[in-house]
């Protein structure tokens, strides 16, 4: 829902910085002293480009000073005025700059994002590859990121360059007026791209969820900087004394290298092609020598990277001991879950250390002797504390809850799988109730038949969606000890005891087939999910009224359903395939996904600050006595697109976050 506006100004900004904004985010970027707006191009409607030089003296700018101030004025009452929509690309930046320049909150509400338009629209989040992938990269200039590192980086003191540490527009005039052209392109890009995908605009809904995750972002976490910095200390001595233990072994004067350990490995017999993680976990166990073996070991101990996620934090700290911007609203385009940024708090290491609290301290006080003396690896324990380097801040506590299995509640919802929806329901344990139902005994946890619940589990994790012996070994059948035909037999059973499933993967297939096969129409499953296809590609409507998108989606000549989309993490552009278990399993994430963004505004509304989340956990930090169960209650409460789906939190009160 938009509000009625005045005009709409589409704006770009390019700034300077002394903060490695890869490094530390945007928001310490930007708060940085050193931070400055060099150039802002912008336009009105559909009005042409026009660009503001705040940087260059007046011999170099376009505009007379007097007009110049003007036209600022003019843009900046603008973001200011409610009624005036904004338009940017990744608008959190120039939100927060704006910020600081005029010293006014620029909420939210008030701006649209083409990323944010890109990713809901299954297109790269990126304004060069969003542009290359709807055929207009003609107008994002290449040089753009040559021309940004020589005037919005630092640059290292020279001779040549007379020891200045900063390049300014009168020491390359050219490029300046290049970068000014290039400001100008990256509005007009924006433009034509908004225009392309007006089509398919943000939901009301959705527009609430983005304007909460930029408060949430906006919050941040507070970082215990005495924690990092001494895991970080405490690794670095560690690492020195392995690297002269490995000197003193070889000889070799860098032994880290990868070239010198290689020679010297040859030198006793064994050649290998890498030293790789794998490749030294193989060399290991086929070396029974104990120098060999022990120079393997201190490779590996080397090549732990257990602080640098604390590094992260440091680097990223800003006001109020604070890392801000760590979740990526509609990261995963295909599904618009959360990505992580920065410390990525989605593939944090688990913590299973008993009394966490003392090592934690030994820690914080740098007591190397007696963490060496209780813990076999110190890089583990490093590891296993990095999420208790975000902490509630004094008289504050963290509430965090966690929705109870929630992709398989909503897979049996969805499904309409009886026996798994009572289970559910009665708040049972699925996997005693899968393994039960697949070798039609009953199954009890630490009782009866309490082996069968592990097959239970893999099962459960591994074949929601259309996997096999391959998802199987992928998350470890084969490393406990299971051979392929019980890999096979465990799939038999676990498809023949939830026919509904397999069935709801049939079924989305054959819908996602049958709307390629007849544009414009609709075709509609059984739990109320609807395919269509329209001239950009194929879409799926969820419950909620979010639509998922599958840009370029055809049939191949074999059959197969083909869209276009990111090859892994790359941000190459290239034909995928997608079939019904991918489907189901896209329907399913995306589904639990608006399950969590509901209960984030209502959260949000019953005043709990929510400073992340972590897939299916929230957490808020709250005054010192709250209850986390208010908060889980809340999280449980009915939705009205998804009526008589059941749905349960539990969780805990912490002073520093970890897994209970």
């Amino acid at each position: 829902m938009e509000a009625a506006t005045h005009r709409k100004l589409w704006i770009d900004i390019e700034t300077f910085s002394d903060v490695d904004i890869k490094k530390a985010g945007a928001f310490k970027y930007i708060e940085s002293p050193a931070f400055e707006i060099l150039l802002i191009a912008y336009a009105w409607d559909d009005d042409p480009v026009q660009e503001l030089d705040l940087l260059s003296e007046p011999f170099l700018n376009d505009l007379e000073p007097q007009e110049l101030k003007r036209r600022l004025g003019e843009v900046i009452q603008s973001l200011q005025n409610p009624e005036d929509a904004k338009v940017a690309h990744n608008c959190v930046f120039e939100r927060t700059s704006f910020h600081k320049y005029t010293g006014h909150y620029m909420p939210p509400e008030q701006w649209e994002d083409t990323m944010i338009l890109c990713a809901y629209n299954g297109l790269p989040m990126s304004l060069d590859a969003a542009g290359e992938a709807l055929g207009i990269v003609q107008k994002k200039m290449k040089e753009g990121k040559a021309l940004i590192n020589y005037f919005c980086k630092p640059c290292k003191p020279t001779k040549a360059n007379g020891g200045r540490t900063r390049n300014l527009p009168g020491h390359a005039p050219e490029k300046w007026q290049t970068f000014k052209r290039y400001c100008r392109r990256d509005v007009e890009a924006m433009r034509e791209i908004h225009h392309l995908l007006e089509y398919y605009k943000v939901t009301p809904f959705e527009r609430r969820v983005f304007c909460c995750d930029a408060r949430i972002n906006e919050r941040g976490a507070m970082v215990d900087l005495e924690l990092a910095r001494s895991a970080v200390y405490l690794d670095d001595t560690n690492a020195a004394t392995y690297l002269a233990e490995m000197q003193k072994l070889t000889g070799l004067e860098n032994p880290k290298s990868v070239v010198q350990l290689k020679g010297w490995l040859a030198e006793r017999g064994i050649v290998t092609e890498s030293l790789d993680k794998a490749a030294v976990a193989d060399l290991l166990s086929r070396t029974t020598d104990p120098i060999i073996r022990r120079v393997l070991e201190l490779r590996q101990l080397l090549g732990k990277a257990s602080t640098a996620k604390y590094k992260t934090m440091l680097a990223a700290a800003g006001a109020g001991d604070r890392v801000r911007g760590i979740t990526q609203y509609y990261g995963a385009g295909r599904t618009g879950r959360w990505a992580g940024r920065l410390v990525q708090l989605q593939n944090l290491p688990q913590n299973h250390l008993e009394g966490i609290e003392y090592p934690r301290e030994l820690v914080r006080q740098r007591d190397l002797e007696t963490l060496e003396l209780i813990y076999p690896s110190l890089s583990d324990t490093l590891s296993q504390l990095i999420r208790t380097a975000l902490i509630a801040k004094p008289g504050h506590t963290f509430l965090v809850a966690d929705y109870s299995a929630i992709e398989a509640r909503v897979t049996a919802y969805l499904a309409n799988c009886s026996w798994r929806r009572e289970v559910f329901a009665k708040n049972g344990d699925i996997y005693c109730a899968s393994a039960s139902q697949m070798f039609h005994v009953p199954v009890v946890k630490h009782g009866v038949n309490g082996h069968l619940r592990q097959k239970g589990k893999i099962a459960e994790l591994a074949l929601g969606y259309g996997g096999g012996i391959g998802a199987l070994k992928a998350f470890g059948a084969d490393k406990m000890g299971l051979s392929e035909p019980e890999m096979q037999e465990i799939v038999t059973h676990w498809r023949a005891a939830s026919p509904e499933i397999p069935r709801f993967w049939r079924e989305a297939e054959n819908a996602a087939v049958k709307a390629l096969q007849n544009p414009g129409r609709s075709a509609k499953l059984k739990c109320g999910v609807v395919y269509r296809k329209d001239r950009d590609g194929l879409r799926c409507r969820l419950p909620s009224g979010r639509w998922l998108t599958y840009w370029g989606a055809q049939l191949d000549p074999d059959g197969s359903i083909t869209y276009m989309g990111k090859a892994g993490d790359s941000a190459k552009w290239v034909r995928k395939e997608t079939w019904g278990g991918k489907l189901v399993e896209n329907i399913v994430q995306a589904y639990a996904r608006d399950c969590l963004a509901v209960a984030m505004l209502r959260l949000d509304a019953a005043g709990y600050n929510i400073c992340f989340h972590v897939h299916d956990e929230i957490i808020a930090e709250q005054p010192e006595g709250s209850r986390w169960e208010d908060m889980a209650a809340i999280m449980g409460q009915p939705i009205d697109w998804a009526p008589g789906l059941i749905l349960n939190a539990d969780g805990y009160c912490t002073k520093f976050y970890m897994k209970d």
